[in-house]
């Protein structure tokens, strides 16, 4: 219970997500428009809370095994309108890794290689390597996360993607099913009823 306390503490304090300092755009705000090819990764994700992971080839073998790991966990707490989405980067190693390490992750992350003639996508996001962009089922900025708090190894993004689906940190959301409505209130309800856990015994 205190760690989660901790955490979202931590999260609160950190400026737009950790990553102000690196001129990252402010929380709440829209995601920018920007597309892979003719698909439009965003768009597609509409209605759900969207996990953007700005990764280089040749860290994916560091990061997409943990990231896996996390959807399943998530999943197997009840976490479910989550869409994941990995943008390599737009160098050529990156390019010519990327078949082969799209393979490292089931079909429920998107792994997206981008064309080197486009307008790269990590400047559109004002992104860094290995940086996590939350966003909430409006498409609206949430967390920012840089590193060392990208690290999956820690428990930030984690929380942050929690946070974005349960707490409506930039304002009501149309797409918020009644069915996450329910979960979330659960999700409170059991936090709650940890929290009151160390005055009961301590009486």
């Amino acid at each position: 219970m205190w760690r989660s306390l901790g955490l979202a503490l931590a999260l609160c304090l950190l400026p737009y997500g950790g990553a102000e300092s690196q001129g990252q755009s402010p929380a709440c705000k829209q995601a920018p428009p920007w597309n892979i090819g003719d698909q439009n990764p965003m768009l597609n994700s509409e209605g759900t809370v969207t996990v953007v992971a700005l990764l280089q080839a040749r860290h994916f073998m560091c990061f997409l095994p943990r990231l896996e790991d996390l959807r399943i966990k998530l999943e197997n707490q009840g976490y479910f309108n989550i869409s994941y989405i990995v943008v390599n980067h737009q160098g050529s190693p990156s390019q010519l890794k990327h078949a082969h390490l799209k393979k490292q992750v089931s079909d429920h992350i998107a792994v997206y290689r981008q064309d080197e003639h486009q307008t790269d996508v990590w400047t559109l996001l004002n992104g860094n390597k290995d940086d996590f962009l939350i966003y909430d089922r409006c498409g609206r900025l949430v967390y920012h996360l840089g590193l060392p708090y990208s690290f999956l190894t820690f428990p930030y993004v984690e929380e942050a993607i929690k946070i974005a689906y349960c707490e409506k940190r930039c304002g009501n959301c149309s797409f918020t099913s009644l069915e996450d409505e329910a979960f979330c209130k659960n999700v409170s309800s059991a936090t709650a009823s940890k929290t009151t856990e160390p005055s009961e015994e301590h009486n």
